[in-house]
């Protein structure tokens, strides 16, 4: 009894680090959870350090397979705290089939893992009480973040990409008019004017909480200067139509803000020339929240300014606004989100494109082998937390490794090959499975011919001296004999796996004539080039995610010529 509850506790805790369970761990769950022992802990002690002992020298898979022996309820249970897990809370004010949200995004760039935030938790929350999703492009500032035709693409298909039902798509720049209907309808109604006073002057007024000198000026001439605006009598920086509000609010920059300005030539991709009054992201995002029925807003923690100064609009035309649920940023560790960096980067010529791996945008995860569902699963996990949340590469893996491990075949990929020459072995070819818990998908053959090297990674020549012995994966057993310029020089010494267990003789991939396959690592801002050979058999076509054994999980990117390019997720 007292040992099989030992060897549950080993196990687990082996199993939860990395196949090395701690005695002293051990003992405090042994002790701590069963203080009826604590009296036998003298006897207890050595019997945990045998156990524990006898639990490493398993290998991972033979310390899963005895941990379901004896206690199968840790995986269910392990299984039902991560559904938990994943769920997201109830959403305030929310009925089924009522709920409408958005996704606002600017596209004047590639959409990235940051604003991936408010995009998966609007459209989790639509789907989950069997609402609409609605894709709306902000995109009615051609100055400063001018919009650019692929990036409208390119948002659509990343969203459709993560697995989007995307209910409806609209185009602010395509819905001008509307906003000056209503511009005019709250000039008209006392609740907006156009100021005409230098930027720098209306600062310093507002700053000090006195109102502009337009601010009061009857409606027909606040009407007449908008009519201005519109026929191109007023130019760029020359007339503002700005919301009033409290004059002493204690934020400055919600005193009377600007809704709509003049941008000569804006040249916008959508509308040419056509508009030259434009509405700021306060008013437009505004305006169409209300006109699309939008019911929940989620919007990072940094934007809770807009919601103050849109709320005045809502006041005055008499509508109820949206419930709002603001959530942190999010980042990752070592990974450019920033679309001005990114833009700059590319500009320069230090990243190859908006996927290059090294960034953060969809496009760059996806080209990385990151599937979508593992990208949904970080953004529920981290959920609507209020504070800017960091999360490290590795949990984003560790997601990503458990979708893809049953799904990638696996293959040798040596990297910086080093020939070696082994005397004394017969011809031989190893069956190797594409997948060891797939066996229905084959096996690939590597054949090892008398007279031929087998090339071996450089990465591992510190196990390549005379006298030490190591195991070629599935192949055979072999000695060491002499390390030179031209490469190593081996002696078979035995077939049978069981002799390099026993031994404890360290295990290398291996290919015979290989085809040249180049890997590209992203490292923070780096981009390292692995040059090798991948098993010359390997059927691997692009897009294909597969496993390099003893190398990592890789997404084929290209297969041109014979030759292969991979790029590096993640071990």
């Amino acid at each position: 009894m007292v040992e099989r509850l030992i060897w549950k506790y080993a196990l687990i805790n082996a199993y939860t680090h990395k196949g090395k369970a701690n005695p002293k761990a051990v003992i405090g769950k042994v002790l701590g959870e069963n203080p009826e022992l604590r009296p036998r802990a003298k006897e207890i002690i050595p019997l945990v350090n045998e156990i524990v002992e006898k639990v490493n020298a398993l290998s991972l898979e033979e310390q899963e397979a005895k941990l379901r022996e004896i206690y199968p309820e840790f995986f269910e249970e392990k299984k039902a705290k991560k559904e938990e897990k994943k769920g997201l809370p109830p959403l305030p004010r929310a009925e089924k089939g009522k709920v409408v949200t958005r996704f606002a995004p600017n596209p004047d760039g590639a959409f990235h893992l940051g604003n991936a935030r408010a995009a998966i938790l609007s459209h989790e929350y639509a789907r989950m009480y069997d609402g609409k999703f609605i894709l709306r492009f902000d995109d009615t500032d051609p100055k400063v973040k001018r919009p650019e035709p692929i990036f409208y693409e390119w948002i659509k298909e990343d969203l459709e990409w993560l697995g989007f039902k995307i209910d409806e798509i609209h185009i602010a720049s395509d819905r001008l008019e509307i906003y000056y209907d209503y511009a005019e309808k709250l000039i008209k109604m006392g609740k907006a004017y156009v100021c005409t006073c230098p930027p720098e002057k209306f600062r310093e007024l507002r700053d000090k909480g006195i109102a502009c000198p337009h601010r009061d000026e009857p409606v027909e001439v606040q009407l007449e200067r908008w009519r201005k605006m519109l026929n191109g009598e007023y130019k760029e920086g020359e007339a503002v139509v700005r919301i009033k509000t409290d004059l002493k609010h204690p934020n400055p920059a919600v005193r009377d803000w600007p809704a709509l300005r003049i941008i000569d030539n804006p040249n916008h991709p959508r509308t040419g020339n056509k508009y030259r009054v434009w509405p700021l992201y306060n008013f437009a995002s505004a305006i169409d929240d209300h006109e699309l029925g939008v019911t929940h807003i989620f919007r990072g923690q940094e934007h809770a300014e807009n919601e103050t100064r849109q709320r005045y609009v809502y006041e005055y035309l008499g509508w109820e606004y949206p419930v709002t649920v603001h959530h942190g940023r999010l980042s990752i560790e070592g990974v450019i989100l920033s679309k001005s960096k990114t833009r700059k980067g590319i500009e320069e010529g230090k990243y190859l494109g908006w996927d290059d791996p090294r960034l953060g945008t969809i496009r760059a995860l996806r080209r990385r082998g990151i599937r979508p569902e593992a990208i949904r699963e970080l953004i529920i996990e981290v959920g609507l937390k209020r504070s800017d949340t960091t999360v490290s590469w590795d949990n984003l893996a560790a997601i990503n490794r458990r979708i893809i491990e049953p799904i990638a075949n696996r293959y040798f990929f040596v990297a910086d090959p080093v020939p070696m020459y082994i005397e004394g072995a017969k011809e031989f070819v190893a069956e190797i499975p594409l997948h060891p818990d797939h066996p229905e998908r084959g096996v690939r053959r590597l054949k090892f011919v008398p007279g031929k090297p087998v090339y071996v990674s450089r990465d591992d020549m510190e196990l390549f001296k005379p006298g030490n012995f190591v195991r070629l994966k599935d192949l055979f057993n072999v000695e060491i004999l002499e390390v030179g310029e031209d490469g190593i020089k081996a002696r078979f010494h035995s077939v049978d796996y069981e002799t390099a267990k026993k031994n404890r003789w360290r295990m290398v991939h291996w290919v015979t004539e290989g085809k040249p396959c180049e890997v590209w690592v992203p490292e923070g801002d780096e981009l390292i080039i692995r040059k090798g050979l991948l098993e010359s058999d390997a059927d691997v076509k692009v897009d294909d995610i597969v496993q390099f054994e003893r190398f990592g999980f890789v997404r084929i990117d290209e297969v041109k010529d014979g030759k292969v390019r991979a790029i590096f997720a993640h071990k």
